[in-house]
C-alpha cells in the first residue's frame, strides 16, 4: 500500500471517483471516494470495526476525526451528535471529498475539513477518533499520538482501531508507558478497538 494514500498533500494520480456505502449512526450514507485517498474502493475493515464497536457520541461537543480520508468517521460523528467535527488530513483531495460528502448529507454546518496546520492551536476535543496509518511506520504514528492525544479535553476519550498483525498490542503498551490509560474495548476480525483516556493521578 502506497504511503501516498496517507501523506501526500496533493496526490498526483488521475482522480477516479467511486461511491462507498457506509452504515453508521442508524443511517445509510453513500459517500464519494477517489483514487489517491485511503481505502477508496470500500470502507476500510478497521474503520468498519471502529464504527461498529465504539459508541458514537450523542452530545453537542467537539470531535476530531484524525486521518479522515474521505470522511466516513467524520460523517458518522456529525450525524450521531449535535456537535462540531474536525476532519483532519494532509491530503487535499481527501478534504475536498469530506466537504462534498458533508454537504450531500446536510452536515456541512457540522464538519470542518482541515489540514493539521489549520486547526486552531487552542482547540481541545471531547473525543478523538482515528484509524491511524500504521503502515507508514511507528515513528509517524507515535508522532501523531504525541501531537493530538494531549489535545483531549478534560475527561475526554480517544477511540483508536489498529490491526493486531500491524502492532496493536505494541501500540497499547507504548501509550501506557507514556501515561495514557488504554482499555481494549473490543476485538473483531483481527482488529483491536482501544479506549484511551488520561491516567488518573495518584
Amino acid at each position: 500500500m502506497s504511503a501516498e494514500h496517507y501523506f501526500s498533500a496533493d496526490p498526483k494520480g488521475v482522480e477516479r471517483r467511486r461511491y462507498v456505502n457506509v452504515s453508521a449512526a442508524g443511517r445509510e450514507f453513500r459517500l464519494v471516494a477517489s483514487s489517491g485517498v485511503f481505502s477508496a474502493d470500500r470502507l476500510d475493515p478497521g474503520t468498519a470495526v471502529l464504527l461498529r464497536k465504539a459508541p458514537l457520541p450523542t452530545g453537542s461537543g467537539r470531535y476530531l476525526d484524525l486521518g479522515c480520508g474521505y470522511g466516513p468517521i467524520a460523517t458518522a460523528l456529525a450525524a450521531a451528535s449535535g456537535g462540531e467535527v474536525y476532519a483532519v488530513d494532509v491530503n487535499a483531495r481527501a478534504l475536498d471529498l469530506v466537504r462534498e460528502n458533508a454537504h450531500a448529507h446536510s452536515l456541512g454546518d457540522k464538519i470542518v475539513a482541515a489540514t493539521p496546520e489549520e486547526v486552531p492551536a487552542e482547540l481541545t476535543f471531547d473525543e478523538i477518533w482515528s484509524n491511524p496509518p500504521i503502515r507508514v511506520g511507528k515513528a509517524v504514528v507515535h508522532e501523531l499520538m504525541e501531537t493530538w492525544l494531549p489535545r483531549l479535553a478534560e475527561g475526554g476519550t480517544a477511540w483508536l482501531v489498529v490491526a493486531k498483525f500491524l502492532g496493536a498490542d505494541s501500540l497499547q503498551d507504548w501509550l501506557g508507558e507514556r501515561g495514557w490509560e488504554v482499555e481494549r474495548h473490543a476485538s473483531q476480525k483481527g482488529y483491536r478497538v482501544f479506549k484511551v483516556t488520561r491516567a488518573e493521578e495518584d
